[in-house]
């Protein structure tokens, strides 16, 4: 099994530089950013911030909305960051779902088929870009002709590729191209709702996995998987823990096994935990673990405990 990695996602933090180097102290790997026109920081120059502010913490977006940006320009971007931080970069791509930010900056919100179309695009020159030598490529979204990306990133061919999926056709592409499997809900609804919920049950994700395993084939092991964990609370005991699970699944409309057996959920004391995320790896794969920025200081037992193992 792949030895445990942690990711941290932060949102509308402004003082990255303390917060990334208090990340890196606690042990985790990964600091993140989502990219949405909401209150949040824009990635790249946050990513950069946090790279600038640590020495071995990892940077990138859980994900890049393929729609925000050509690219060409997000190719150069990052293997610049790559370049400046020593090889630090992760980058995490997705074909955009978040319906509110297509409304607001007049961007299309096209159907998922043609989304999703013009993303597998997208991936494509990325990884032309940061190739060795130029490349052209015409399809029906993004044509590019003879173009040599510059910098070339120092992690080569390039640096590790995230691909977040909810659904089996993303999923089945995250197979097939990424480094790293983000299994997400599925959010074809364009919003966090009763669909998404749905699909992050016990045996929805069963499902998915089961997915990116056929899908991937041979390079299955090749891959590692992610989860981000939404619903996160260390507890201090038994009684605190059916409290905090008997509140979020009442908030969330749902029963309470639900939240207790999905691997979208942490909640219990850090020696649960480690258990839990231990048992999920050997049933699911998951061993790159995300949590929220506001989680960073009462996780850090847990990756002090599991990282590297």
């Amino acid at each position: 099994m792949r030895p445990f990695r942690f990711g941290v996602q932060l949102g509308e933090q402004r003082d990255l530089a303390d917060i990334a180097r208090r990340v890196e102290a606690h042990g985790y790997d990964v600091a993140t950013l989502p990219d949405h026109f909401s209150e949040q920081l824009a990635p790249i120059p946050a990513m950069m911030a946090m790279a600038d502010a640590t020495t071995e913490l990892r940077v990138g977006a859980l994900v890049f909305d393929n729609d925000y940006k050509h690219p060409v320009v997000l190719a150069k971007e990052l293997a610049t960051i790559d370049v400046l931080s020593g090889g630090r970069v992760e980058i995490g791509i997705g074909a955009g779902w978040m319906k509110t930010d297509y409304d607001q900056s007049g961007i299309a919100y096209d159907r998922p088929g043609v989304r999703v179309d013009r993303f597998v695009e997208g991936l494509a020159v990325i990884k032309g870009a940061m190739g060795d030598g130029p490349f052209s490529f015409e399809g029906e979204h993004y044509r590019v002709t003879d173009y040599d990306g510059m910098p070339k990133p120092v992690q080569q061919p390039h640096p590790p590729i995230l691909i977040g999926g909810g659904g089996p056709r993303v999923l089945g592409i995250a197979a097939r191209e990424a480094d790293i499997v983000g299994v997400n809900a599925t959010l074809t609804a364009g919003a966090i709702g009763r669909e998404a919920l749905a699909s992050m049950t016990a045996e929805a994700v069963e499902e998915k996995v089961a997915v990116v395993r056929e899908a991937a084939g041979d390079r299955f092991d090749d891959i590692e998987l992610s989860i981000r964990a939404f619903m996160v609370s260390v507890t201090a005991d038994d009684a605190s823990t059916d409290k905090a699970i008997d509140d979020m699944a009442a908030f969330a409309g749902v029963e309470p096994a639900m939240i207790a057996e999905s691997p979208f959920a942490l909640i219990g004391p850090p020696a649960k935990l480690v258990d839990d995320l231990r048992s999920r790896r050997e049933r699911w794969g998951f061993s790159f673990v995300s949590v929220g920025g506001e989680d960073i200081d009462v996780f850090a037992p847990v990756v002090a405990e599991l990282r590297g193992t």
